[in-house]
């Protein structure tokens, strides 16, 4: 009963032209009262391929901490709601305000949920991308290609790359990634090798590589996960 309020409450005050904004699995509301058709919009990650499916009229952009399409305002996994928050805040007082209330609370700046994203978790136990996870992440420092993989689960690569879409809203090529990403940042925050030999570990020629993918999809450099 208090959902069903609160999708009444949200579709009422986005009619008479109020601004919504929800993270996590609240974002689900927001679906419910009919407010993210045609928009974009984030949630927690885990969650990706059930709002896809749930909402297919909106672009689930899954990589991204908070996103903002008009009056809609989505955020991530639980804890992106200060990121939410500090969004709001920028929009209604400042940038001046909003960055001494994030220093103030020790809230670093992050824009994407991507460097947090485990594949195997994004799958919702697909046992099909588990394995395909775990088949690349043992392969490294040289992954097997995509083609490589479809022959290897005895499939062609469109139906491949239609299993891991449905189970996880991305590409082969983006699951592939993941898991290189996520093992880059593994060894960058718990060992002490360098950033060249974190990107040969997991498959990359040199520094430069990672670290333009880092900031592509994760918008951040690798130094930033250094202890």
């Amino acid at each position: 009963e208090d959902a069903a309020r609160a999708i009444d409450g949200l579709a009422r005050h986005a009619r008479a032209g109020g601004q919504v904004a929800a993270s996590c699995s609240a974002v689900f509301l927001l679906n419910a009262a009919g407010l993210l058709q045609g928009r974009r919009a984030t949630t927690s990650w885990w969650y990706a391929a059930l709002l896809k499916r749930m909402a297919p009229d909106c672009t689930v952009d899954v990589d991204r901490m908070v996103c903002a399409d008009g009056a809609v305002v989505t955020a991530g996994a639980a804890f992106a709601q200060t990121d939410l928050m500090l969004h709001l805040l920028r929009e209604r007082c400042g940038s001046a305000l909003t960055d001494l209330v994030s220093r103030l609370l020790l809230i670093d700046g992050r824009q994407a949920q991507a460097p947090f994203i485990v594949p195997e978790l994004l799958a919702n136990g697909n046992d099909l991308v588990a394995r395909l996870a775990a088949r690349v992440e043992a392969a490294l420092p040289a992954p097997p290609s995509v083609s490589e993989l479809a022959r290897e689960f005895c499939m062609s690569e469109r139906t491949l790359a239609r299993h891991v879409m449905k189970a996880t809203g991305k590409s082969t090529q983006a699951l592939l990634q993941g898991v290189r990403l996520r093992r880059a940042r593994a060894l960058l925050e718990s060992s002490r090798m360098t950033v060249d030999q974190v990107a040969g570990a997991v498959g990359y020629q040199d520094a430069t590589a990672l670290r333009r993918l880092m900031k592509k999809v994760a918008g951040a450099n690798p130094s930033r996960y250094r202890n």
